[in-house]
């Protein structure tokens, strides 16, 4: 299976019929149906590293002030314990504990919906500690690379550029900053230099503005640490919106058929 690394975005494109709605849907249009989505998402911090482990987890709204027809949204896919139980005992640099109770945030079901909207696939997420360094996440991501083999779908969700403190809703695009951060990002993907991108703090003063805090940058580095080197990169949705959110997505691996 090919690796994703979604711009989420706000929860409002979980309902709104927009270019990023649409470049989501078109992208799973050209992915052999997965077995199984595995989705690291910026919004399940946790102390060291869990995976949901239930049968049906519920579909959590983890926003406010947004309308009432987005809190009735429900996203039924199904978990998949044993997958979660198999995916955990992958990872031998830490621990990965089984969450029963915990269920999908919007940075996984709203990008889900738009792409697979039967929720007939198992989901699981998988937690980021965001107390660790941006190598750690690598190469935790690195052991998870057998998931692609057996037909798991594996999401980073986030935001290359993320700055709520200083958006302009006006906007309908970037700051010049974030513009060029967003570049220089996607430049060093494409070269497949990641050294910098995993110590991401190195990429200078705009590093800091882009990436106030860890939690929507580090899913990037799942996805780039399971890059083979055969893999193509492809990018789409690629706009930064309201000055600083970047919508940019990518793929590794090509589309297949």
């Amino acid at each position: 299976m090919p690796v994703l690394f979604v711009g989420h975005g706000s929860p409002m494109n979980a309902v709104e019929d927009n270019e990023f709605r649409r470049g989501w849907e078109a992208v799973a249009r050209g992915l052999t149906r997965p077995k199984a989505v595995l989705c690291i998402s910026a919004h399940w911090e946790t102390p060291g590293v869990s995976i949901t482990a239930a049968d049906h987890p519920e579909t959590i709204h983890d926003f406010y002030g947004f309308p009432r027809k987005l809190f009735e949204i429900r996203y039924p896919a199904p978990g998949d314990p044993e997958l979660a139980s198999r995916t955990a005992g992958m990872v031998k640099g830490t621990r990965v504990g089984l969450d029963g109770n915990r269920g999908l945030d919007h940075g996984c079901w709203s990008v889900l919906r738009a792409m697979y909207p039967d929720a007939e696939i198992p989901v699981l997420q998988l937690s980021l500690d965001t107390s660790r360094p941006g190598a750690f996440h690598y190469q935790l991501a690195r052991e998870l690379a057998p998931l692609r083999e057996q037909g798991v779908l594996i999401v980073g969700s986030g935001d290359i550029v993320h700055n709520l403190g200083i958006m302009d809703f006006g906007r309908s695009d970037g700051y010049d900053w974030a513009l060029r951060f967003n570049d220089e990002v996607k430049k060093r993907i494409a070269a497949r230099d990641h050294r910098d991108l995993v110590d991401y703090q190195s990429l200078g003063p705009e590093a800091r503005l882009a990436i106030p805090t860890p939690e929507h940058y580090l899913p990037l580095l799942y996805t780039l640490a399971l890059q083979r080197d055969d893999d193509l990169v492809s990018f789409f949705n690629d706009k930064t919106v309201m000055g600083s959110v970047s919508m940019t997505c990518l793929t590794l691996g090509g589309a297949e058929r």
